[in-house]
């Protein structure tokens, strides 16, 4: 699984090969594991700077960038956790706006691994332990830190409390965990993961949301009420209008900041979750100038990238060459909606078998001038006849990107898309690895 990654570090490789050797236990959901392996590591997650705590199904990553920036911009110290990885295990975890050393890793991950042995922990629970131990022992201003899936189980909810809590959008994904069976809990499934998502939500925290529609909003409220957040949605406690800025108001009063660097209205909008934040807690002071720095100078890579010159691209002849991890409906949506005022492109797609294909090949419909499909490095792909019936075009199969790209036609863009393990993958073809 390419999960687990590889390095050039003898010391970490021992330590990713052990990771690679965990599995979740069959039928085992809770808490109950990550907080006995905090319990035997001292519980990092009760020292550590104020926290800025991100869940959604799409945009989380996004935004828990935009505050990195920001905060940094403030000239504050940052540690950060997204996920996941594209390359390199490594980008997991952010010291002081810095990817973690390799020693630092080796070490931590080994401590964890030790002191949890018998307790059969996952691949995640490790690593967020991992995690809390390097920031509850290097001096920070703050921390960001993304959830893996969901909220309510993941094993970054250990946390007690936080700085601020947040929600980016909400969508269909990950429905096999999200929407198992399970007593008192929502039944309808949109309602069912904002209840998930929420229920990051941390007394007397307050809980930043985007809008959603009407059952989900429902859904979020009910959970923060339950658990004593104050819930900060937009259209209620914030609101953002996009045109030639990003046009915010709350409260406090309006503000006029930059787009994104990043292409894609959706990306203001993840900037713009981002400052109501960060105008919503009280743990440190941000400027509104270091808010319009972070935001211009935010980097995400395989969100909508394009790519630049490498041996990957050189394929290309010249032609521009986008990059998306997408997989779901929503980033299928945020995909096209980027594409509208772009020349239509061939569609290089890589998904994991237990994706749903219309869901880029359905908003793209009317962008798409061939389709060509590759595997997903190291997991079980969808094959071409997978995608044939969500699409008029000939569905064309290839081994890898590079013969997809030799392959086009000499006219159009190119779009390659459908899993973040496919991105990775490019990245390290391309000699773009994240850093």
């Amino acid at each position: 699984m390419r999960d687990f990654a590889i390095s050039d570090n003898a010391a970490v490789q021992a330590q990713l090969d052990r990771l690679g050797a965990l599995s979740l236990p069959s039928g085992r959901l809770g808490l109950d594991t990550v907080r006995e392996l905090c319990a035997r590591l001292g519980n990092p997650q009760d020292h550590m700077p104020p926290v800025f705590h991100v869940a959604g199904t799409n945009g989380k990553g996004s935004t828990c960038t935009y505050l990195r920036y920001i905060l940094e911009a403030q000239g504050l110290t940052v540690h950060s956790a997204t996920k996941p990885h594209l390359v390199r295990y490594n980008e997991r975890i952010r010291i002081a706006g810095q990817l973690i050393e390799d020693d630092l890793l080796a070490a931590l991950l080994k401590e964890a691994l030790d002191a949890g042995e018998d307790l059969e922990p996952s691949f995640f629970e490790v690593t967020t332990v991992a995690t809390f131990m390097a920031f509850s022992r290097i001096p920070a201003d703050v921390c960001v830190i993304e959830t893996g899936l969901g909220g309510r189980l993941d094993a970054t909810n250990v946390m007690p409390t936080a700085a601020v809590c947040g929600i980016a959008t909400l969508g269909m994904d990950h429905e096999a965990f999200l929407l198992a069976p399970e007593d008192g809990v929502p039944t309808d499934p949109l309602a069912r993961i904002a209840f998930e998502k929420a229920s990051i939500a941390k007394p007397g925290v307050p809980l930043v949301t985007m809008a959603y529609p009407e059952r989900a909003e429902a859904s979020v409220k009910a959970t923060a009420a339950q658990i004593g957040a104050p819930v900060v949605m937009r259209g209620h406690g914030w609101d953002v209008a996009i045109g030639e800025a990003i046009s915010y108001r709350d409260a406090q009063g309006a503000l006029t900041l930059p787009l994104p660097t990043l292409p894609g209205q959706h990306q203001a909008e993840n900037a713009a979750l981002a400052v109501a934040m960060i105008r919503h807690q009280k743990a440190v002071p941000v400027s509104v100038k270091a808010m319009a720095k972070g935001i211009v100078e935010a980097r995400w890579p395989a969100r909508l990238q394009r790519l630049g010159a490498g041996p990957v691209t050189a394929l290309a002849q010249g032609r521009t060459v986008w990059l998306d991890g997408g997989h779901n409906p929503d980033a299928g949506l945020a995909i096209a909606r980027h594409l509208e005022s772009q020349p239509p492109v061939h569609l290089i797609m890589g998904m994991l078998a237990n994706k749903d294909p219309s869901a880029i090949l359905k908003p793209l419909a009317d962008r798409a001038l061939s389709i060509s499909v590759v595997p997903a490095p190291g997991h079980d792909a969808h094959k071409p006849e997978d995608f044939a019936p969500f699409t008029a075009l000939p569905v064309n199969s290839f081994g890898a990107v590079p013969e997809a790209l030799a392959a086009l036609p000499v006219e159009g863009d190119v779009l390659i898309v459908g899993s973040l393990y496919l991105a990775g993958e490019v990245l390290r073809l391309n000699n773009e690895i994240p850093s």
